[in-house]
């Protein structure tokens, strides 16, 4: 899908913020989140922790630079979305993600109270999806 001249790609807050650097950027993010990661663990009495935290991220951004001659990686850096195909993707992924994010949510809720514990705080957490889900439905549904 082409864009008028005037319009720009949508891109999401990360590619907003470092997209332009390319994997670069999204290497520098994941260090700047790796070290946020690092220093509030520290905070609360676990360095070493925060040190593993730390290298995930960094080898996280280093995928990006290495990467970075893949079509995958570098539209995941640039957080362009170049054609449907893309866009259907990305999409799929992302509900993808949200399946397995909630079956794990309820899983570990129901092993919670099964081991006497009052579920928390993956009730909540479960009330979140749920709710946003019904919201998105209501919104989506408006739209059309």
């Amino acid at each position: 899908m082409r864009m008028a001249p005037n319009q720009r790609e949508p891109r999401g807050l990360v590619s907003r913020l470092c997209g332009g650097l390319g994997g670069w950027g999204m290497f520098l993010f994941s260090l700047a989140l790796g070290a946020v990661m690092w220093t509030a663990s520290w905070i609360g009495g676990h360095p070493m922790l925060g040190l593993a935290m730390f290298g995930i991220m960094a080898a996280t951004g280093a995928v990006f630079v290495v990467g970075r001659r893949s079509e995958t990686i570098r539209l995941m850096a640039a957080g362009r979305h170049a054609d449907e195909r893309w866009r259907s993707i990305d999409l799929r992924a992302t509900a993808f993600m949200g399946i397995v994010l909630g079956l794990a949510v309820i899983v570990a809720f129901l092993w919670a109270i099964a081991h006497g514990r009052d579920g928390q705080p993956y009730a909540p957490l479960g009330a979140i999806a749920g709710i946003s889900y019904l919201i998105a439905i209501i919104y989506l549904r408006w739209r059309s």
